[in-house]
């Protein structure tokens, strides 16, 4: 089973994104877009991740285009968004157990404090974002797996997404988008 992951889109009512080869303005245009660079590696996944810094929960619309939609707040989602999604969550997948929170401060240190939002289950995997660059590391028997931002080279030089695969093991992919 596949199972697409993103985070860090950020897509917000108003303001410039840099999505593909022009520059657009609006949610709409946006999405549109979003889904266009999405669409390749998506397409066919059983499900989607998207581990926070939504902004905008038109984004978790699109998205189900794809597959069964998860989400987690972050902690750059208004409160509209906020009030919508846990903060932490533990998703079945087949016979794997995925746990999904966003993380927060310092990206030094981030992989611990997201193990540690989750110390009394047993997973198979953690989804975490915040820091816009992608992770892919099995500690202590859980894969910790960060998809990168789709939108946004702030702290990465590139855009990236994630493909789960769940096979006999669960393992990560991150797809670079530009």
């Amino acid at each position: 089973m596949k199972v697409g992951v993103i985070s860090d889109t950020h897509l917000a009512g108003s303001g410039w994104r840099k999505l593909t080869t022009r520059i657009i303005q609006g949610v709409s245009e946006d999405l549109a877009g979003l889904y266009q660079l999405l669409h390749p590696h998506f397409k066919g996944v059983k499900a989607v991740l998207h581990a926070g810094d939504i902004v905008e929960l038109s984004v978790l619309e699109m998205l189900k285009e794809f597959g069964e939609v998860y989400a987690v707040a972050g902690n750059m989602d208004p409160a509209k968004t906020r009030a919508q999604l846990p903060e932490k969550k533990v998703v079945e997948l087949g016979e794997f157990k995925i746990g999904m929170v966003h993380g927060s401060g310092s990206p030094n240190g981030l992989s611990e404090r997201v193990r540690a939002q989750f110390l009394n289950e047993k997973l198979d995997c953690i989804v975490f974002g915040h820091s816009h660059s992608p992770y892919d590391k099995v500690e202590n028997g859980i894969l910790l797996f960060n998809p990168g931002s789709a939108t946004d080279r702030r702290f990465a030089p590139k855009r990236t997404i994630g493909i789960l695969h769940l096979e006999d093991k669960i393992w990560g992919e991150h797809i670079t988008l530009d």
